[in-house]
């Protein structure tokens, strides 16, 4: 959420980040006219309650100086004093309601884009900082895309599933079931290794948390939300971690705080109509290791580029040919300040593909949901900076598994590194 005093302060500066994102895409006219009209209401109910005061005292000093109660003088000061009770009765739900206006207009506004965020319109402006594991890419020709292999292997089934539920979900049988089993277990071991600890939250939040990550109002199509609750199933694990500390201040001593959480998540992938229809790459629900990082705001660009790292190391470990993207700021995610993309070889589509997204939010989501932090023998408070990234999707980490590890014969060879959590170097 964007500081209003921001907005009031620098509207030029506010207006033109927000064209980074997408010229005439957002408007903060209507936001700077209605805090005209609510600090003008402010300022006329201050003077109003310093008049009612004012009559209250007056009143009180001619009664104990001897003025009768039902004096004409104290009579008028009673009459004005009521008058103005029945002014400020009315202006102040006016002001209330203008403020919740102006809050409902700044919650549908996307995060700043930092300074260093490159500049561009869309993805194909991207910027490549660099690449690892090029000696890792397969060179069978004969590779088959992993949703083929997997149900010739039996281990993914997507028909049975869509029976069950809907296209765009898929059940894991043995081996497959196995094998993510497998990779949740060695993301989160190594995460916690990292100095992350292990938070295993609700996969069911309130709107209220929600809205403090990001997700409500924008992102409200895309949700999956409870008919008879106040209840949405989790798009990501950011939301109920980062929640944890949802209204809190905080002993700066506690930062930084660093989660790591398994869970499923839930998604409508309401704006891929036509994408990515078969396989693991974009399904209604998949599961993922998700890294929150809560930091002092002098931290924040040094903590992103550790967490960056760390879901790295996922990758590296498993020796997953992989590339790290900029956003520039026309493909910046809504909430984010500044976000690198790790992308996975796929080898039958012949490019790289999204597995993990690392964001900076600065105070955006700290705004929103008031987390704060207070330094000892400092007067007041900050907002925390938050982050996350997902260290790793596992379902993309399958996908890339079975494609990568994919041999002559059909069969998938097992990452060294999973192979203690399978018992097998085969599948």
């Amino acid at each position: 959420m964007l500081d209003i005093r921001q907005i009031r302060e620098n509207p030029e500066l506010v207006q033109a980040k927000l064209d980074l994102r997408g010229a005439g895409a957002y408007d903060i006219q209507p936001i700077l006219a209605l805090d005209l009209k609510q600090r003008e209401l402010e300022f006329t109910r201050s003077q109003l309650q310093a008049r009612s005061n004012e009559i209250g005292k007056l009143v009180g000093e001619k009664m104990k100086s001897g003025t009768a109660p039902d004096a004409p003088e104290i009579n008028t000061l009673k009459t004005e004093g009521n008058d103005v009770k029945i002014q400020l009765s009315e202006l102040e739900p006016a002001e209330r309601e203008l403020k919740a206006q102006i809050t409902t207009l700044i919650l549908q506004l996307p995060n700043l884009p930092s300074d260093t965020t490159p500049i561009g319109k869309s993805e194909e402006e991207n910027v490549e900082l660099r690449k690892w594991g090029d000696e890792y890419i397969p060179t069978n020709p004969q590779i088959l895309p992993h949703w083929e292999i997997g149900e010739k292997l039996g281990i993914l089934n997507f028909e049975s599933s869509a029976k069950i539920a809907q296209s765009r979900f898929v059940t894991l049988i043995g081996a497959g079931a196995a094998l993510e089993r497998a990779l949740i277990s060695f993301m989160l071991d190594r995460q916690i290794a990292a100095g992350y600890t292990e938070v295993s939250p609700p996969i069911l939040v309130n709107s209220a948390s929600m809205t403090a990550t990001g997700q409500l109002p924008k992102f409200a199509e895309d949700g999956f939300k409870c008919a008879d609750d106040d209840l949405w199933l989790i798009p990501t694990a950011e939301v109920p971690v980062t929640n944890l500390y949802r209204g809190e201040i905080l002993n700066s001593e506690r930062l930084p705080i660093h989660h790591c959480a398994y869970t499923p998540c839930f998604r409508r992938e309401a704006g891929s109509a036509g994408r990515d229809t078969r396989g693991l790459i974009r399904l209604h629900q998949f599961n993922k290791i998700e890294l929150v990082k809560l930091v002092h705001p002098n931290t924040s660009e040094q903590e992103h580029e550790s967490l960056v790292a760390n879901a790295e190391a996922i990758l590296q470990a498993l020796k997953l040919p992989y590339r790290v993207m900029e956003l520039c700021t026309g493909d910046l995610g809504s909430n984010a300040a500044k976000c690198y993309d790790l992308e996975v070889w796929l080898p039958s589509a012949g490019k790289y593909r999204e597995i993990s997204s690392c964001s900076n939010f600065y105070d955006f989501q700290a705004r929103r949901g008031d987390i704060r932090f207070k330094e000892t023998g400092k007067k007041g408070t900050q907002f925390v900076h938050t982050l996350n990234g997902s260290g790793l999707a596992v379902g993309r980490t399958m996908a890339a598994i079975l494609e990568n590890y994919q041999q002559p014969d059909g069969s998938i060879a097992i990452p060294e590194v999973l192979q203690s959590y399978l018992g097998r170097a085969i599948l």
